[in-house]
């Protein structure tokens, strides 16, 4: 699904990073799982977030998996050259946008400064194949796309993100979406107003 925009649903990416960074203190790689992508402004906004909290050489061990079945075939190349429309930024704070965007041509596209792009990779990618992209994740990210699938399927998706999930490791969802009751004991939701949940087990 291509429905999204930079800096949606901002609150819950601050709870989640806050829950995020003690556990990943040290760590040489710190992994992080944006499933259902679409053209990028959610893993980007994460990672400009991530940037924001953490220092220099922290920061220099993220790496964000960007993943979506992507039918059209653009997002993955959107993604990597990183460049958007002025139109689709509006809503990035002022001082943020002129941190990490610049001018990228004549007819108002801006371009995510190199330091942010190098860490986002997009790979196209079916979830309910139920093969991950990888393992060992700290975080997995996935909002929309959930609403899409059927519940049985809803389900086993979740399932597949607890197996990949490192110990403690974090998912966070869509706000409006509750957890399936078939998954309730493998997650510890962290916050009353926020849905990030710890893995369990």
């Amino acid at each position: 699904m291509a429905f999204t925009f930079f800096f949606r649903d901002y609150h819950t990416i601050e709870k989640a990073i806050e829950f995020l960074l003690p556990q990943v203190a040290g760590f040489k790689k710190i992994k992080i799982w944006d499933a259902g992508c679409a053209h990028g402004p959610e893993p980007y906004t994460f990672t400009i977030s991530l940037s924001e909290k953490m220092n220099h050489y922290s920061f220099n061990n993220v790496q964000v998996d960007a993943s979506d079945i992507d039918e059209t075939d653009t997002f993955g190349k959107i993604i990597t050259e990183g460049i958007y429309p002025y139109h689709e930024l509006q809503r990035i704070p002022e001082d943020i946008f002129k941190k990490y965007f610049s001018k990228a041509d004549e007819n108002n596209h801006f371009k995510i400064s190199e330091n942010i792009r190098s860490k986002v990779h997009f790979k196209k990618h079916n979830l309910l194949t139920l093969q991950p992209y990888d393992r060992g994740y700290h975080l997995i990210i996935i909002k929309n796309v959930l609403l899409h699938f059927q519940p049985s399927e809803r389900i086993e998706v979740i399932k597949m993100f607890h197996s990949v999930l490192a110990d403690n490791g974090l998912m966070m969802t869509e706000q409006t979406q509750p957890l399936p009751d078939e998954c309730k004991s493998l997650f510890e939701k962290m916050a009353p107003d926020a849905n990030i949940f710890r893995k369990i087990g």
